[in-house]
C-alpha cells in the first residue's frame, strides 16, 4: 500500500506521544480514516496496533509489581464486557454514518484533550463505591473504547483519581491495565468480523513500538502541556484534509 510509509510515521509518533502524554490514538485513527480504510476496519486495524502497547505497559506493570492481579481483575473484567458490549454495537452502524460520527467524535475528544484538568497526585476519599465504580463507570468507559477507542486510559486514569481517590500513579497504572482489557475485547469482535487490515495493523505495531522506545528515553525532558498541543494540532490537521477530500469542505 503507498500510505504504509505514512502509517508507520504516524504510528511512531503516536508511540511517541503517547508514552510522554498520552491521547496517540488521536493521531492513528485520523491516519487511517485519512488513508482511505473504510472506518470499521480503521477502528479495527487500530486495536491491532493499540494493543502492542497497552499490553507491553500491562505486562510491565504486573511484572514490576506496581500492580496485582487480584486489586484489578474484576475491574478487568467489567472492562472487557464493556468493550466487548461497545464494539459488538459499532458493527451495526452504517460505514457512511460512521463516516461522519468518527471525525465528530475525535474532534470532541481533541477538545476535551487539550483542556483536560491535570491530575492531582495525592490519593484522597473515594466519593462513589468501589462495585458502582466496577459495575458502571468501568463497563461505560469500555463501552466508548470500544466503538471509538481515543482517550480511554486518560478517562480511566481520570475516573480513578476523581471518583475513587487513587493517587496519579496509581490510577494511571491501573488505567493501563483496563485499557489493555478493552483493547482485547474489541480487538477479538474486529477479528472475528475480519475488519482488520493486517499488513497495515502490522506495520503501524512496529512504528509504535519504535515511538515508545524513544519516547521512554525522553520522558521528564519535555513538558507534556506542549505534547498536548501538538497532537490536538495533528489531530484535527488530518482531519481537516479528510474533509476535504470527502467534499464536505472546498
Amino acid at each position: 500500500m503507498e500510505s504504509l510509509p505514512f502509517l508507520f510515521i504516524a504510528a511512531l509518533v503516536a508511540g511517541f506521544i503517547d508514552t510522554l502524554a498520552g491521547g496517540g490514538g488521536l493521531i492513528t485513527v485520523p491516519a487511517l480514516i485519512l488513508s482511505g480504510i473504510p472506518p470499521h476496519a480503521a477502528l479495527g486495524t487500530n486495536k491491532l496496533q493499540s494493543s502492542m502497547g497497552s499490553g507491553t505497559a500491562t505486562f510491565m506493570m504486573f511484572r514490576k509489581g506496581r500492580v496485582s492481579w487480584n486489586s484489578v481483575k474484576r475491574l478487568m473484567l467489567a472492562a472487557f464486557i464493556g468493550a466487548l458490549l461497545g464494539t459488538i454495537a459499532v458493527q451495526f452502524i452504517d460505514s457512511n454514518v460512521l463516516s461522519f460520527i468518527i471525525p465528530a467524535v475525535l474532534v470532541l475528544i481533541a477538545i476535551y484533550f487539550l483542556f483536560a484538568p491535570q491530575l492531582g497526585g495525592e490519593s484522597r476519599p473515594p466519593t462513589i463505591s468501589e462495585n458502582l465504580f466496577r459495575r458502571l463507570l468501568v463497563p461505560a468507559i469500555g463501552w466508548y473504547d470500544g466503538m471509538f477507542g481515543p482517550g480511554t486510559g486518560s478517562f480511566f486514569a481520570l475516573a480513578g483519581v476523581s471518583l475513587r481517590g487513587q493517587g496519579l500513579i496509581d490510577a494511571t497504572v491501573t488505567a493501563k491495565t483496563l485499557n489493555f482489557a478493552t483493547n482485547i475485547a474489541s480487538l477479538t469482535v474486529f477479528l472475528i468480523a475480519g475488519k482488520v487490515v493486517w499488513l497495515v495493523g502490522l506495520t503501524m505495531m512496529v512504528g509504535q513500538f519504535v515511538g515508545a522506545l524513544g519516547g521512554s528515553f525522553c520522558l521528564l525532558r519535555i513538558n507534556p502541556k506542549y505534547l498536548r498541543i501538538l497532537v490536538v494540532a495533528m489531530c484535527l490537521a488530518m482531519l481537516a484534509r479528510y474533509a476535504y477530500s470527502a467534499g464536505w469542505i472546498s
